[in-house]
């Protein structure tokens, strides 16, 4: 869940964590984007919160957790962190995951972002490029520095290229899978992607079936930019989980993975 320090989510974090407790759900973790110094390769307008507003989050959450104490819901201190091929752009953010105390860590390749499409576009061809992307989800995946990878196939929407069925980079993406499994880190299944540009959970069905025959262990998000997609979708989602052969999921206290029966 976001906040609005990232500048393009609504509401306050106590509508929130009201709306997961209308909807029976007693367990939630904001995750907003990290603020990143790097203003040229992470930011725009209304990307993420500055440096500077961090304690301002910090705080944000602790009052929703206070608020969710009341009503039964466990309200969690995570972030959304970046990823890109220029791995010494992402020193100062790795410092900051560890010494700040979140419970949970996300990583995002926002290919989307100016200079990283720019860096995708120099490979042609738009398989060569999604080919080259989910490459920099299995080096983000072998860092050990995050806990979840999110929205794994982004690279499907956003237009960086056209829309592109998974399998047609079947084996790129199976190494990706099994670059998450060897180290110990989760993928995300974010049901955000269910109303955007092509309405497809992330990732694809597809993709899952895939991450089950490799047992990928999975955390669950809803990606909220607002109270109401808190939960969307989350049904029929576990019920596709279900069926794959996925029986638990896993969230993260203090950077440490807890599992839980779907």
């Amino acid at each position: 869940m976001h906040t609005v320090l990232c500048g393009h989510a609504f509401g306050e974090p106590r509508e929130y964590v009201r709306a997961a407790a209308d909807k029976g759900i007693d367990l939630v973790t904001f995750t907003c984007h990290v603020p990143m110094r790097d203003t040229e390769s992470f930011s725009g307008e209304g990307i993420r919160m500055a440096i500077e507003e961090l304690p301002l989050y910090r705080e944000l959450v602790a009052d929703a957790r206070e608020y969710g104490e009341s009503i039964g819901v466990e309200v969690l201190y995570g972030i959304e962190g970046e990823y890109f091929p220029d791995e010494s752009k992402l020193t100062e953010q790795w410092q900051l995951l560890e010494t700040e105390p979140f419970d949970f860590v996300l990583c995002s390749l926002h290919h989307q972002l100016p200079v990283f499409r720019r860096w995708l576009q120099q490979f042609g061809a738009p398989e060569a490029i999604a080919e080259v992307y989910f490459e920099q989800v299995t080096k983000a995946a072998q860092t050990g520095k995050y806990d979840s990878i999110a929205h794994p196939d982004l690279i499907r929407i956003y237009n960086t290229i056209p829309p592109f069925e998974p399998e047609t980079q079947e084996r790129a993406i199976k190494k990706m899978l099994a670059a998450v499994a060897a180290s110990n880190t989760c993928l995300e299944v974010n049901t955000s992607g269910l109303i955007k540009q092509i309405f497809e959970l992330h990732p694809a069905p597809s993709i899952l079936a895939w991450a089950a025959e490799l047992q990928v262990p999975l955390t669950l998000g809803s990606d909220s930019h607002r109270p109401e997609h808190v939960g969307q979708h989350f049904p029929e989602v576990l019920e596709l989980l279900r069926s794959l052969g996925f029986e638990k999921l896993h969230y993260f206290r203090q950077r440490q993975r807890i599992a839980y029966a779907i």
